[in-house]
This record gives structure tokens, sequence and C-alpha cells, in this order.
């Protein structure tokens, strides 16, 4: 096994997921990141894939040689991830991340999280989503921003903000709740703050946001310079999370920190769903303002999904060599 394209449609959540595999299976991928013209982008992934005709001209391109491994996330993906498997008649071992909604018989392996109904014998099933976090690139991230951040006093708190979705909003009223909230622990508890936003919170709750959360003890990405992204997660010991965001819970759950969910307006079954398993569990707590410490075994469902991959692959392919180390089930 030494070839793997992930198959992207530019959603980033969507991509990093595969990245995420590829490289806790030791494989640096090529993304292929493609748009579908109308119909296919309408009609994705039900009408039959038109190799000549249904990719725009920015896409890159789709050709062979084929692949050992394809990574596909997102159903605009789908359609090209069935035809590849058909052209290289069975060479390309072929994974879909995400549920896909559509018969699992036209992908070799499905990875769902547990929130989603699919199930079958092809399909795994994890806790979280995969993600490309690993205690190796936190210890760099930490040691990179470790000047930046000395200043900022414990206990640290990293505040990720998404904002608004298909599923919830970001309203005023939100923004100034999490910021109020924020504030207490800063005057209260002497907390240091390490905050992100997104795109997605939009210009107004950002202004609102960066307004009211200011001071010594206060770091708050400007969107200049290297992401400090990976460094939040690593220097901080506590983690908000916004509740749109399944992939930044994720992530954050794969420190082993206490992780609170900040509450937004809106919703959505699957969502919901997701946030109340993993309540029910022990990994994370709604943020209602205070902190306190727990303990829990991080998710490695990334890992786990890369050594199923290798191991039923390499079953497949015998001469690749034999079945590998694989890490427990979540």
């Amino acid at each position: 096994m030494k070839t793997c394209w992930v198959i992207s449609s530019g959603m980033i959540g969507s991509e990093n997921q595969a990245i995420g595999v590829a490289e806790a299976m030791g494989i640096e991928p090529v993304v292929k990141r493609i748009k579908l013209k109308t119909p296919w982008k309408q009609l994705s992934p039900w009408l039959a894939w038109g190799h000549n005709h249904a990719l725009t001209a920015d896409s890159d391109a789709i050709s062979s040689p084929w692949p050992d491994i394809i990574l596909a996330s997102g159903r605009q993906t789908i359609g090209i991830a069935r035809h590849i498997r058909e052209q290289s008649g069975g060479k390309s071992f072929v994974v879909y991340l995400q549920d896909p909604r559509f018969n699992t018989k036209h992908f070799d392996l499905v990875i769902v999280p547990q929130h989603d109904p699919t199930r079958g014998e092809n399909v795994l099933v994890t806790k979280c989503s995969t993600h490309r976090i690993t205690p190796e690139k936190l210890a760099d991230a930490k040691a990179k921003f470790e000047k930046q951040f000395h200043k900022i006093p414990h206990p640290r708190v990293a505040v990720l903000i998404g904002g608004n979705s298909r599923a919830h909003q970001m309203t005023k009223e939100n923004a100034k709740m999490l910021a109020g909230q924020l504030l207490q622990l800063v005057d209260h508890r002497k907390t240091g703050l390490l905050i992100t936003a997104s795109r997605r919170t939009g210009p107004e709750n950002e202004k609102l946001l960066r307004e009211m959360l200011q001071g010594p003890n206060i770091h708050f990405w400007d969107g200049t310079g290297e992401n400090p992204y990976f460094a939040l997660l690593a220097h901080a010991d506590f983690i908000i999370v916004t509740e749109d965001s399944i992939s930044m819970t994720s992530e954050a759950l794969s420190t082993g920190k206490p992780v609170y969910i900040a509450s937004l307006e809106g919703g959505a079954t699957r969502h919901d769903w997701f946030h109340k398993l993993l309540q029910e569990q022990g990994y994370t707590r709604p943020f209602t303002g205070l902190l306190e410490k727990w303990s829990y075994e991080p998710p490695n469902d990334t890992q786990w999904v890369a050594d199923e991959i290798r191991a039923r692959f390499k079953s497949r392919h015998p001469r690749e060599g034999g079945d590998p180390a694989r890490a427990k089930a979540p």
C-alpha cells in the first residue's frame, strides 16, 4: 500500500478527516479537489457518473494510474469514488468517510460516527470524526507558541468559536452570553483565554466578541500569521467548543482535556444526538460558565480506522505484507 488519493469537494472539515486517516496510515496523500457541473451537482450521487462531462474545468484531473487507496468524503465525491472503483477493477480500495446515505455496497469500507444510522458488514462506527491531531503535532505546536502565550495565566481555556451552519445560528445574544461567561472566568478565577473564531462566526458577532474580550489575560487570534489552532489545544487546560462543529469537538477530545460545549440557536437531530451521546459517555459537558476537571480516555478513532483500512487492504492484496498491529476499537 503506497499511494492514496483524498477526493474532496473543497469542504475543509471533511477533507481534513480524510487526510488525517491517510497520515495515520503513514501515507502522504494526493488531494484531488473536484467540483461538479449541473446536473451532476444537484443529483449526486444518483445520477450516473459521466466522467468526461461532470467535472468543472478547475477540478483536479481524475485519470489512471489509479491509487491503492481512495478516501472520499462529501456527497459530491460519491460518484467519482464509484467511478474509480469500477475503472480500477478492484485495485483501488475505496473508503467513504461520513454517512453516505447511499447503498454501502458501492464502497469497500464506510466510516460513520455513532450518531449516524448506517450500519453494515463493511461499516465501521466511530465515536467522533477522524482528524489530523496527534500528540506529536500538539507538542510541536506547543513549543512553537510558548513565547507568544507565556504571559497568559493558568488555568488556560481554549475557546473554539464556530457559528452559523445549516443546523445552527450564532445570534447576537449567543455571542454576548458567551463573552459574558468568559469574562466572569477571567475576573473571578484569573483564567487565561486563548480564543479563535471562524468565518462562520460572522463579522458582527466577531466584532462584538473582540470588543468584549480584551485584556492582558486574553489572546484572541487576529487571523494573521500562522494559525495557532493546534497550539491552543496544546496549551489549554480546558476547552470550550461551540456546538455547531462536530469536527472541532472531535479534535478537542483527542487531547484528553475537559471539553465543554457552548450552545447556539437551532439544532438538528443527528447533531443533537452526537452531543447527547458524548455527554452520556462522559466525554463532554455543557458550558454553563463554570469549570471543573474530569478525565476520560481520548477516542482513538483515527488510528483505529487507519489500521482497519491497512489490514483489510492487505487481506485483499497478501503480497503487501502481513496483518499489522491494529489499534483497539473505540
